[in-house]
């Protein structure tokens, strides 16, 4: 630094308040230091940097996964804002492993991260009573499941993205319907219910097929043991792209043809989803606006322009109508014989 602020004819403050940007310096002066620093090769000690402003600068994120196109794109935005506020990222997966968790927040917390983001509630309820007590604040983002008193949330309206869906296939004209779901979707299978409810239309339980574990084989079993139980149902709705895709494929495998036999609504539209035929009718998450909000709030609440609200603040998704979805024919699926051909994947 003592070598920049020589070659620029500044004070090392002066080299500081350009690096650090909470000081404002005169355009020209910047630019003489800017180029010093380009010159010379300059890189800031950043362990040094850290000890002296007890800020690293750092702040980590916690997803279950970025194998999925969700969570991918919700780490490339935390990161995208990040870069622009000059922070680092540290990224971990708990690959839904409260051990693994555990074992990470204790790394967090031994290397001095400024904050901590947490997205997706999959084994991590558990792991968060600790959190309040730590130094630096800690938000979650993409909870789905019941949220621990205490903490900041941004997170999506789930029951509303299910009832979207539901209101949907009810203006279509849709009353025998079943419903795909993995057991941590249970807000939108509530809110789907809603949309019912409101017609005075009841969804048996009986109807909602549980996948433990979201998959292509599991919507092709669950769809299958939907379609051949009765009444026939003219319509299903999976809470997650990949149990529609399934959906998709054990309809085709049955002979029905999508929409004409059988509707099909898919919740969270992600690329996976858009690649089938027909293209699926879908609940679409805000998600890049729910990361951008959320380390928004972190970010403020680190460098204490103002404490994290201790509140749940809730986006809304929206409901894109494609070509899986019309109003039931007549009789039902259950109304035309079943061609024989095989299911591949089941």
């Amino acid at each position: 630094m003592r070598d920049v602020a020589e070659r620029a004819g500044v004070t090392k403050q002066t080299v500081s308040n350009v690096l650090s940007g909470r000081v404002a310096v005169r355009p020209v002066t910047e630019a003489r230091v800017r180029a010093a620093i380009a010159e010379l090769g300059y890189v800031p000690n950043l362990v040094a940097r850290s000890l002296a402003t007890g800020s690293t600068r750092t702040v980590g994120l916690f997803v279950p996964t970025v194998s999925t196109a969700f969570y991918a794109e919700l780490v490339e935005e935390v990161e995208d804002v990040l870069e622009e506020r000059g922070h680092r990222l540290l990224l971990c997966t708990t690959r839904r492993d409260g051990a693994r968790a555990r074992r990470h927040l204790a790394g967090l917390t031994s290397r001095s991260v400024d904050a901590l983001l947490i997205a997706g509630d999959q084994g991590l309820t558990d792991q968060l009573p600790p959190l309040s007590r730590t130094r630096f604040p800690v938000v979650l983002c993409a909870w789905e499941t019941r949220v621990p008193a205490g903490f900041p949330v941004v997170t999506v309206d789930y029951e509303h993205g299910g009832y979207l869906a539901g209101r949907h296939l009810r203006e279509l004209g849709h009353e025998n319907v079943a419903v795909l779901a993995s057991p941590a979707h249970a807000m939108r299978v509530n809110g789907f219910r809603r949309a019912f409810a409101e017609d005075g239309l009841e969804i048996p339980d009986g109807a909602v097929r549980l996948v433990p574990e979201p998959s292509f084989r599991g919507g092709i079993a669950a769809a299958l043991e939907a379609l051949e139980a009765g009444p026939a149902a003219t319509a299903l709705f999976a809470t997650h792209d990949v149990l529609a895709v399934g959906a998709l494929e054990a309809a085709r495998g049955r002979g029905y043809s999508v929409p004409g036999d059988l509707s099909v609504v898919a919740h969270d539209d992600t690329p996976e989803g858009l690649l089938t035929r027909p293209a699926p009718t879908s609940v679409v998450l805000p998600t890049r606006e729910m990361a951008r909000e959320a380390i928004g709030v972190l970010l403020d609440a680190a460098g204490g322009a103002r404490p994290a609200e201790r509140r749940r603040r809730l986006l809304l998704p929206r409901l894109v109508v494609r070509e899986s979805t019309a109003p039931p024919a007549r009789g039902g699926p259950g109304a035309r014989p079943v061609r024989g051909r095989a299911v591949r994947g089941s």
